[in-house]
């Protein structure tokens, strides 16, 4: 379906891979459509309830790819880099933090550049012992994009995220649980069963709930009380009308495990 980009469904999770892996998952343009339309794909699918983003090879992703046509300086001219990030990685940062479904990244081996933008933009991240995460800009003379500028400081806080930003050190996966980059560690040979039973626990929630809970937690850095009051309220009677909070009373008061659809 995709050249660069490996789609799989089953059991209400989609699994997205990032497939160059001879570039260590690096993106050039056939990448970024290939993500722009696998993104796409599992947001309009209602039988998808859970999206896996994962990369094939010896890691995620090491970000863009500066070799690719995109980012080449043609007859020494440099590249307008902010036309390249608005229709490449900002399209897809806001494909996977806007997406109506919980996304979960499965992360080995590097994690760099602009693929931790994308990792950083997921809901949840699970990390095998073997991935390794760097904010790499500064060392090329950029600043950090994909995302990264916003969901670093959120995620670990302004102290941290600086220091990762300016000095672009790589930290390892006990030190990202640690300080909060990643939700989860596991034994490297252990990742993709991990992953498939999160992302299957995942796939058998409510799922228009989850919808709104990101929403809601994304809205609360932006707004004061009474927006973040108003928009929990706006949230809440949206769920209420669900089948899932039906089934969800159902359950609770019947003393058994509800059974979600996601409707």
């Amino acid at each position: 379906m995709y050249e660069t980009m490996l789609y799989e469904k089953g059991g209400g999770v989609a699994t997205v891979s990032l497939n160059r892996p001879d570039r260590l998952n690096a993106f050039d343009g056939r990448m970024h459509e290939g993500l722009h339309g696998a993104l796409d794909d599992a947001a309009s699918d209602d039988e998808v309830r859970c999206v896996v983003l994962r990369g094939e090879g010896r890691g995620f992703s090491a970000g863009a790819d500066l070799k690719s046509e995109d980012l080449s300086r043609k007859d020494g001219d440099a590249p307008d880099l902010g036309a390249y990030l608005r229709r490449s990685f900002s399209p897809s940062v806001r494909k996977i933090s806007e997406m109506d479904k919980p996304v979960l990244a499965s992360l080995h081996g590097p994690v760099y550049g602009a693929g931790m933008g994308l990792a950083l933009a997921c809901d949840l991240r699970l990390a095998a012992q073997s991935a390794s995460f760097s904010v790499a800009f500064i060392k090329i003379g950029l600043m950090p994009d994909a995302g990264v500028s916003f969901f670093l400081p959120r995620v670990v806080g302004l102290g941290k995220a600086m220091e990762m930003s300016v000095l672009g050190d790589a930290v390892d996966a006990d030190e990202a649980h640690r300080i909060g980059l990643v939700n989860r560690v596991v034994p490297s040979g252990e990742l993709e069963s991990e992953t498939a039973a999160l992302a299957e626990r995942l796939a058998a929630m409510p799922t228009r709930a989850l919808g709104w809970i990101k929403r809601s937690l994304y809205a609360s850095f932006e707004g004061d009380l009474p927006a973040v009051l108003e928009a929990e309220a706006e949230g809440q009677a949206a769920c209420g009308y669900t089948e899932d909070h039906a089934e969800g009373l159902a359950a609770f008061f019947e003393k058994r495990k509800p059974r979600f659809k996601g409707r």
